[in-house]
């Protein structure tokens, strides 16, 4: 590979990662498109929580979903994280509220909740609708999970992460959940896909794209892809995250309004929790691919 695609990959290989990537400027059909193993499968982690998010807000835009109803986060969601999935005793809240938790801190009891509340056959259509053939879907978190626990040889109500700890790397290597062929995938083209149909209103219905949008703008996490960024330029976006396993998609708005989707899937030589070059490295590969897009139509 040559020209921007050796260059992207120079930025991961350095960070110790191998990385997929792809960019396109959003609403401009056929236009340039930046590709680093575009079509290739990858894991998609919680980066699957936008798809779910779409669903969800089709729903309410629908009417068959009230968003100020208020449900109860149990311990059956509590498997752990951030947001109420981290709680110790049981949480009350909306759906708004939940969906919100969902996508700006990746909170995965609040998914499990909106998940099972909609039906994995709501979620499928919203990926059916958009052409999304290479993407699935295979249960929630705690069905993640699940596979993991099942993996390890561990019991189903074992605790989690005493199980993960005590796991050896080579069998972490060998988890269904880091294989894109046993796990929920997709593709980096596909993914940039669904953002561009979700940033047109072409997902569903103009206030439910609105919503999905308002709430990934809100996202906590600034190591990835906005590390690539200044400030003046807005990041609309959702991370995922597994053993060696290091991705966000978003939607990048620069000071002139025009907009670019950009899906990034790392597969990173450690199983280090923390892997802050890799996770520099998105910003990186994300920042060079929108430069890429831009020096190709920008009037000069």
């Amino acid at each position: 590979m040559t020209g921007i695609g050796a260059e992207i990959e120079a930025v991961f290989a350095n960070a110790g990662a191998r990385g997929f990537v792809h960019a396109r400027e959003v609403g401009v059909a056929g236009g340039p498109e930046v590709g680093v193993g575009a079509d290739d499968p990858v894991v998609l982690a919680s980066v699957f929580k936008i798809p779910v998010a779409v669903a969800f807000a089709r729903e309410v835009a629908a009417g068959r979903l009230d968003e100020t109803e208020r449900t109860r986060v149990t311990a059956r969601y509590r498997i752990g994280g951030v947001g109420t999935a981290g709680c110790a005793d049981d949480v009350e809240m909306s759906w708004r509220d939940l969906a919100h938790f969902m996508l700006t801190m990746s909170d995965n009891a609040a998914t499990d909740l909106i998940y099972h509340r909609l039906g994995q056959d709501k979620i499928d259509q919203v990926l059916a609708d958009l052409g999304l053939v290479r993407t699935r879907l295979i249960g929630c978190c705690e069905d993640l999970f699940a596979s993991v626990i099942a993996d390890l040889g561990a019991k189903p109500d074992d605790d989690l992460e005493a199980v993960f700890a005590a796991a050896t790397e080579e069998q972490q290597w060998k988890l269904a959940v880091v294989d894109p062929e046993r796990t929920t995938s997709s593709t980096p083209r596909e993914i940039t896909t669904l953002l561009d149909a979700i940033w047109t209103d072409r997902a569903g219905d103009p206030a439910a794209c609105e919503r999905v949008r308002t709430i990934m703008a809100q996202q906590i996490w600034p190591h990835r892809i906005s590390s690539g960024f200044p400030g003046e330029v807005a990041i609309a976006a959702k991370t995922g995250t597994l053993p060696s396993v290091r991705n966000e998609a978003g939607v990048v708005t620069h000071v002139d309004g025009r907009r670019y989707a950009v899906a990034v899937f790392t597969r990173a030589d450690s199983l280090e929790d923390r892997l802050p070059a890799v996770d520099s490295a998105i910003g990186e590969a994300a920042r060079l691919a929108v430069e890429h897009l831009r020096a190709q139509t920008l009037t000069p």
